[in-house]
């Protein structure tokens, strides 16, 4: 039985991608530049890249925000100074946030079994307005951000900061929810608890344990754990 339960949130809860070329896009006009879903598209994978850079150690999270705009300015000709770019996309995405269909629900399910904790690596300022305005920082018993960890997700020292600050940690009793297969099942090897995979459109080739397509199937596999 489970009884501990740790969520990533950024597609996982929250629409992020969403989110993300919503206000990528109201900055660039707001700026005079190109915003049409190619420069969208483009965006989202070298910001997707970052990430995962950053995951593996290398590079910084202030880096990144500033990086990830000097790349989009160079494909694409920006007149816009990236790091104006990048102060202004921040601001963009703290006010505004998206709950999947479905994903309180799915709290308050997950509430009603156990213990809930968040690990994420959002930036810490726009993670926690987004579980503020949608109204699910409330669910969770704590919440792992890694630029206050100190750590990124799924380095081994933020894993050790997660297990050694959940009260009374059994890894065979917990069960971690992530949709990424570089940061979320990592990060759940490195405690020794299960996984699930949480992917709307289904799962990658590569990946063969268990993936929910929705929260409904989250709990359903989490009923036979």
């Amino acid at each position: 039985m489970k009884d501990t339960f740790l969520l990533d949130i950024d597609d996982t809860l929250l629409d992020f991608c969403r989110l993300e070329r919503e206000q990528l896009l109201a900055v660039l006009r707001a700026f005079g530049e190109r915003a049409d879903d190619g420069i969208a598209a483009r965006f989202h994978a070298i910001n997707d890249a970052l990430w995962k850079a950053l995951e593996r150690g290398e590079i910084t999270r202030e880096r990144l925000v500033v990086q990830r705009f000097e790349t989009l300015k160079e494909a694409f000709g920006l007149r816009t100074r990236a790091d104006a770019l990048a102060v202004c996309f921040l601001d963009a995405m703290r006010s505004h946030a998206y709950l999947f269909d479905g994903a309180q629900a799915f709290l308050t399910e997950l509430s009603r079994r156990g213990r809930l904790f968040a690990v994420t690596n959002g930036v810490s300022r726009v993670q926690r307005r987004h579980m503020e305005d949608t109204g699910i920082l409330a669910y969770f018993e704590d919440v792992f951000i890694s630029e206050e960890v100190g750590h990124q997700k799924p380095s081994p020292e933020y894993v050790s900061y997660v297990a050694s600050h959940i009260p009374a940690f059994v890894p065979a009793r917990t069960l971690y929810v992530g949709d990424s297969l570089t940061s979320d099942m990592v990060c759940a090897k490195r405690l020794g608890v299960d996984f699930i995979l949480f992917r709307p459109d289904g799962a990658p080739a590569e990946w063969t344990g268990l993936c929910a397509t929705d929260y409904d199937q989250i709990l359903t596999f989490a009923d036979g754990m």
